[in-house]
């Protein structure tokens, strides 16, 4: 099998080069998502799109990393800060970082990173930017149903997009066919 572009720059460039490979790609990926969200008015760029897209580019062959475990963990992650959100009261209060922390954040906050972390772990599905996904809703960074659809879409375009360009340049997840 043909090296993919990553591995060629590796070995041609060592860690520096990887490193800018890395960072191009994460840049352009989300910068479109960005674009999105300005023209649709919506969070397309979120704290936990960042170390996604460094999977993806910087260790593409790592479990974490792969399409499916992305799409599950921050799809388990969106779920969970729900429910935590709606279990102890949160929903349609101030946001933790505005308001400030309450034990109902707390409560919410960590049960939704701890469900999440069982769920992923359970499904062997891991993919730790994840953990940061259920905290954006379970504190109510973003919370609301529009909000929610918004975080939903700019994940799914992340990981297309992401895992697009990285096939188009030859690299493949772990176990997919060439």
């Amino acid at each position: 099998m043909k090296p993919s572009l990553l591995e060629r720059v590796s070995e041609r460039a060592g860690t520096a080069g990887a490193g800018a490979y890395t960072a191009v790609l994460s840049l352009v990926v989300l910068a479109a998502s960005g674009a999105i969200g300005i023209v649709l008015s919506s969070p397309w760029l979120f704290p936990s799109l960042g170390p996604t897209v460094m999977l993806i580019f910087g260790a593409p062959q790592h479990p974490t990393s792969r399409p499916l475990n992305a799409a599950v963990g921050h799809g388990v992650a969106l779920v969970a800060g729900v429910a935590c959100l709606f279990l102890f009261g949160m929903n349609g209060k101030p946001s933790a970082p505005s308001a400030g922390l309450s034990l109902g954040y707390v409560l919410a906050g960590a049960l939704s990173v701890a469900i999440t972390a069982f769920v992923l772990h359970a499904l062997k599905l891991q993919h730790p930017p994840a953990g940061a996904t259920t905290l954006i809703v379970s504190l109510g960074v973003i919370a609301t149903p529009v909000g929610i659809l918004s975080m939903s879409a700019a994940i799914a375009f992340t990981i297309v997009v992401g895992w697009g360009v990285n096939w188009a340049l030859g690299e493949r997840p772990p176990g997919a066919a060439s």
